[in-house]
C-alpha cells in the first residue's frame, strides 16, 4: 500500500512539475515577444519622424544595433539597408510585411529560418511620401530557446524529481503509519483518520464475529474428536473419490490400516467384494450394509450417502464389532440343536422302557430294574432342564438380582455338605483350606458356581483322589480356588469348556453323568459378579479353576454383621 500512495504522489508531482514548466516557458515566450514587438513600433516611430525630418542621412548616421533597419521605396526597391548592399539586393515589393504597410500603413510578419533555430520579426510603416520603413530583428527560436535551457533544465527537473520523491515518501510514510500502528486485537481503540474510523469499527465487529466463529468450530472440533476417539466403533468420511477425508482410530485398527496405506484411497484399505460394493451402492445414494470379518472378528458395516443440493457429497461409514452378537446367534442355534439332542436321548429311553412294560414283555420281577431306569432318565432330564431354567435366569434377570454381603467361607462349607456324599461313593476326600471372606454377591448364585466346580471335581476325578478348596485373600481381592486330581482337560479344547452342552473328549467320559451346562453357569455367575476365572490343566495329572472376586470393605462387611 505505501508503494502505492508513493507512485501516485510521485507521478502526480511529476505531472505538475512537467505542466508548470510548460505553462512557464510559453507564457514567457509569449511575453517576450509581446514586449519585442511594442518596442520595435516605439522604435521604428522615432526613426520615421528622424527620417522624414533629415532625409537618409539620419539612417546612415545611426549606430549599430542588433535590429536591422530597411527602407524600402514604394516600387518595392531598397533604398537603404542597414546590414546589406542595397545594390545586391532584390526587390521587397512582395513581402508579406511591405504589402500590409502599403495598404493599412503597418505590417509585421515572422520568418524562421530552415534549421528552426532563428526566428526574424518584422515590423513596418507607410511613410508620407509612400515609401515603407522597416525594423527587423531576429531572436532564438522557441525549440532553439528550449534547447539551450536543457541542460539548467534538466537539473533542475532532476532536483523536483528527487524533491518530489522524498516529500512523496514521506507523505506516503504519514499516511500507513497510523495504519501501521493499529493494534489488530483492538482496532476500534487505534488512533487515525475519521475517514478510517467507522472500517476500524467494522474490522472490530468482524473479528469479534470471526473469533467466536473459531471458537464455536474449534469446539466443535474437539467435541467431534473426543467422540470418534472414545468411539469403539470405527468411523469413516470419504468424498465421492473414495478419498478418506476423516476417520477416528477404531476405525484404522479394524481395518488393520498401517501408516504406508493411511494416505491410500480406501478402497486399498479392504479390497474385498463386499466392502466395496457397501461404499458404492452409499455413492450412488442409496442406504447399504454388510458383514466383514477383520482379524477373526465379525464387524457389521453401515454406510449412508451425505447429499447436498439432492447430489451425493461424500459418504459416512460406521463399523460396529458384531462379533459377540454373531457368536450368540451361533451358540443360539448350537443351544437349540445340543437342547433337542441332549433331551432326546433320555425321553427316548423313558418312551422305550414305558414301552415295553405297556405291552407286558416284561417279567414282574424286571420291573423295579426298567422303572428304576426311568426314573434315572427322568432325572436327567428334571437336572438338565433346572440348569437350563438357571442359565435362563442368568441371561434375563442378572441386572434386577440384588447383591449383598456374602462370607464365600460359608457358601464353601455348605456346599461340601452336599457333595460329601457322592465323594464318599468315588473315595475322594474333600482338602478345605478356607478363611472368612466377605464379598457382594447373589448367595444362590455364589453357591450354585461352587457346586458346579466342585461337582465336576468329584465326577471327573479318579478313584481316590483329592479335591482341594481354599480361599484367600488379598486388600482387594477374594481368590477361591478349586483343585481336583482327575483326568484334566486337553489344552486345545480350555478354551471351549464354558460352551453349553459342550464336553471334553465325549468317548472318555460318556459314562460320566452330566449335562454339559455346569461350567456355562459357572461363566454367567463370574459375569454377574463382575469377576474372573483362570483355568489351568494337564491332562491325566488335574485341574484347577481360580475365581477372582472383588473384595467386600471392611466396614460394610462389620455393618451387616451388626445388622
Amino acid at each position: 500500500m505505501t508503494k502505492r500512495i508513493f507512485r501516485s504522489i510521485f507521478y502526480v508531482s511529476l505531472l505538475l512539475i512537467v505542466s508548470f514548466s510548460l505553462v512557464l516557458l510559453a507564457f514567457l515566450s509569449e511575453y517576450t515577444e509581446n514586449a519585442q514587438q511594442k518596442s520595435m513600433y516605439l522604435e521604428i516611430t522615432y526613426l520615421q519622424q528622424g527620417l522624414e525630418m533629415q532625409g537618409i542621412s539620419y539612417l546612415e548616421q545611426l549606430p549599430k544595433s542588433q535590429q536591422r533597419l530597411t527602407w524600402i521605396g514604394a516600387d518595392g526597391t531598397v533604398l537603404f539597408d542597414s546590414v546589406a548592399d542595397v545594390n545586391q539586393m532584390e526587390n521587397h515589393l512582395q513581402r508579406e510585411e511591405v504589402q500590409e504597410a502599403l495598404q493599412s500603413g503597418t505590417g509585421e510578419s515572422t520568418r524562421i529560418s530552415k534549421t528552426l533555430a532563428e526566428k526574424t520579426d518584422n515590423v513596418a510603416v507607410r511613410l508620407q511620401d509612400g515609401s515603407v520603413m522597416r525594423i527587423s530583428q531576429t531572436t532564438w527560436s522557441a525549440g532553439s530557446i528550449l534547447l539551450s535551457m536543457m541542460q539548467p533544465f534538466a537539473v533542475l527537473f532532476a532536483l523536483a524529481l528527487v524533491l518530489a520523491g522524498v516529500l512523496a515518501g514521506k507523505t506516503s510514510k504519514n499516511i500507513t503509519k497510523p495504519l501501521e500502528n493499529v493494534d489488530l486485537e483492538y482496532p476500534e481503540q487505534a488512533e487515525v483518520y475519521d475517514e478510517l474510523s467507522p472500517f476500524l469499527r467494522r474490522i472490530a465487529v468482524q473479528k469479534k464475529m470471526i473469533a467466536k466463529q473459531v471458537r464455536e468450530q474449534q469446539q466443535r472440533q474437539k467435541e467431534f474428536y473426543a467422540i470418534t476417539t472414545n468411539m469403539q466403533e470405527g468411523l469413516l468420511v470419504l468424498d465421492t473419490k473414495g478419498d478418506v477425508l476423516s476417520c477416528n482410530q477404531a476405525a484404522l485398527q479394524i481395518l488393520g490400516v498401517t501408516e504406508e496405506t493411511k494416505k491410500e484411497k480406501v478402497y486399498v484399505w479392504n479390497r474385498s467384494e463386499p466392502f466395496r460394493d457397501c461404499i458404492q451402492q452409499a455413492l450412488d445414494g442409496k442406504h447399504s450394509e454388510t458383514m466383514l470379518e477383520q482379524k477373526g472378528k465379525v464387524y457389521k458395516m453401515l454406510a449412508n450417502p451425505v447429499l447436498e443440493d439432492m447430489l451425493v457429497a461424500g459418504v459416512v461409514v460406521l463399523l460396529f464389532d458384531h462379533t459377540e452378537k454373531a457368536d450368540g446367534e451361533r451358540l443360539r442355534r448350537e443351544f437349540t440343536a445340543n437342547v433337542s439332542h441332549e433331551l432326546k436321548t433320555p425321553l427316548t429311553s423313558i418312551s422305550g422302557f414305558a414301552e415295553i412294560i405297556k405291552n407286558g414283555m416284561v417279567q414282574p420281577q424286571d420291573i423295579p430294574h426298567f422303572a428304576n431306569n426311568i426314573y434315572t432318565e427322568a432325572q436327567k432330564l428334571i437336572s438338565m432342564i433346572q440348569d437350563i431354567i438357571q442359565l435362563s435366569k442368568l441371561d434375563e434377570t442378572a441386572d434386577t438380582m440384588q447383591m449383598q454381603s456374602v462370607d464365600l467361607a460359608e457358601i464353601v462349607e455348605t456346599v461340601c455338605n452336599r457333595i460329601q456324599e457322592p465323594a464318599n461313593k468315588q473315595n475322594i476326600s474333600l482338602d478345605l483350606h478356607i478363611e472368612q471372606a466377605w464379598i457382594q454377591g447373589v448367595p444362590s448364585i455364589l453357591e450354585e458356581m461352587v457346586y458346579n466346580l466342585c461337582d465336576n471335581a468329584i465326577r471327573y476325578n479318579k478313584k481316590g483322589g483329592s479335591v482341594t478348596i481354599i480361599i484367600q485373600q488379598t486388600e482387594t481381592e477374594v481368590k477361591l480356588f478349586v483343585k481336583d486330581t482327575g483326568i484334566g482337560i486337553p489344552l486345545e479344547e480350555q478354551d471351549r469348556i464354558f460352551e453349553r452342552f459342550y464336553r471334553v473328549n465325549r468317548s472318555r467320559s460318556k459314562d460320566i453323568d452330566g449335562t454339559g451346562l455346569g461350567l456355562s453357569i459357572v461363566k454367567h455367575g463370574v459375569k454377574l459378579h463382575h469377576a474372573t476365572i483362570l483355568v489351568e490343566s494337564e491332562t491325566e495329572k488335574g485341574t484347577q479353576f481360580c475365581i477372582t472376586f472383588p473384595k467386600k470393605k471392611e466396614n460394610d462387611a462389620i455393618s451387616n454383621l451388626c445388622n
